[in-house]
């Protein structure tokens, strides 16, 4: 099917919207499980991300519309993978775009899952092994990873505004959790912070994480 030529109709696929919302809410929810006042606020901005995304995505085309008004763009759900429409790459380069960001979409997914496998399984104990040997805040990167996929896919108007919010949110957080491990475990939690950074890894520590993986 050549998706240049099909127009959408949009208000035929709310129930996939519905649908979407619910499923990316619930794994958002059940793998971060947020506690108190702060993560709640983190977690309702990433909540507004998702649902502004999928309502967008299979619901009403806010940010096609204008730049269907602004650049002369056809209404067509190609028109929602923003940077291949703008640029006019075509169908193929979509794809790939979609391929690439559905990538770094799983690889924030694996983050989010395998920081709660850890935290679930240390009983309250200080854990600084697995993908907390990597980075310190692996499901807040992964979080991270998942809004950037998005706004490689298909960027929206909102998305793009409640991008950054999401982004200083979670690096406050991180911050103000890290006061907190600091006065529960001291000396082994700074030394801890030095050997290990906070969100993007280092590449000898990514290179022994996959040797032991393939071990």
């Amino acid at each position: 099917m050549n998706l240049d030529l099909m127009a959408w109709s949009w208000t035929d696929y709310w129930p996939y919207a519905v649908l979407l919302i619910a499923l990316v809410s619930w794994g958002f929810y059940r793998f971060l499980a947020p506690a108190g006042w702060r993560e709640w606020a983190g977690a309702g901005v990433v909540q507004a991300f998702i649902i502004a995304l999928f309502a967008e995505m299979y619901g009403f085309p806010l940010t096609i519309y204008v730049l269907a008004d602004q650049m002369d763009l056809p209404l067509t759900h190609l028109t929602g993978h923003v940077w291949p429409a703008m640029l006019g790459l075509g169908e193929r380069t979509s794809i790939a775009v979609t391929i690439a960001a559905y990538g770094v979409m799983l690889l924030g997914a694996l983050l989010i899952v395998k920081g709660w496998v850890r935290i679930y399984a240390s009983d309250g104990a200080a854990v600084q092994d697995g993908v907390y040997g990597l980075m310190r805040h692996p499901q807040y990167v992964g979080i991270m990873l998942i809004v950037l996929a998005q706004l490689i896919d298909w960027p929206t108007l909102l998305t793009i505004v409640l991008s950054p919010l999401i982004l200083w949110l979670y690096i406050r957080l991180a911050k103000r959790e890290e006061k907190i491990q600091l006065a529960k475990f001291g000396a082994a939690y700074a030394q801890y912070c030095e050997r290990v950074p906070m969100f993007v890894p280092r590449w000898k520590a990514l290179r022994s994480y996959f040797a032991q993986q393939q071990g």
